[in-house]
């Protein structure tokens, strides 16, 4: 893996903004090739993925619908956002989670990822929260508007990757949901 390896010969940050920096690098290559290259920096992310089952038995989410920026339309997730400067990943997850929802529960350790590593250098983690109790209400930024709602496992799954859930953070948290319900499938069967 070494031979892959390239070597920074300079780096200055080239603008800023209230979530991210950019950086500009110059780098050359193991065999000399030389390039600038952009990296985004930016905290780490972080994702709560809330579970519960109704009365009824069926597995369900804690989910958000909020306006985002980006496409200019509503979109459904999970509770989420960024890692603050000294904070523990699984800190900012329970934060974020009682900000949002003002919920709490146990958290679990699904997994990180990088978002894209070909110009990002943040990991973004993804955790289960089990055993949810409504502590209080929502405490959101100024400009933020999300209505929480529930919605069966099996629902969210069918309906990844498109509509309300056409969103890569998503796919990703639930690509870590099911692999650990692999191991724990009471977090996806009907109970009666």
């Amino acid at each position: 893996m070494r031979e892959l390896g390239w070597r920074t010969d300079s780096e200055k940050k080239v603008f800023s903004t209230p979530i991210f920096d950019i950086s500009e690098m110059e780098r050359t290559s193991h065999d000399g090739r030389h390039g600038k290259f952009v990296r985004l920096d930016s905290p780490d992310w972080v994702v709560a993925i809330p579970w519960f089952r109704r009365q009824d038995g069926v597995p369900c989410f804690v989910m958000e619908e909020q306006w985002r920026h980006g496409p200019g339309r509503v979109t459904r997730e999970f509770p989420a956002g960024l890692v603050e400067k000294g904070e523990s990943g699984e800190d900012a997850a329970k934060r974020e989670l009682m900000e949002e929802t003002g919920m709490s529960g146990k958290f679990t350790l699904l997994g990180a990822a990088c978002p894209n590593p070909a110009f990002m250098n943040n990991v973004q983690s993804f955790f289960l929260v089990e055993d949810i109790k409504k502590e209080g209400g929502q405490s959101l930024d100024p400009n933020e508007e999300i209505v929480v709602i529930e919605v069966p496992v099996e629902d969210v799954i069918r309906d990844m990757g498109q509509g309300l859930y056409d969103n890569g953070i998503m796919m990703e948290a639930i690509g870590f949901f099911m692999r650990y319900a692999e191991k724990h499938p009471q977090l996806r069967t009907l109970t009666v």
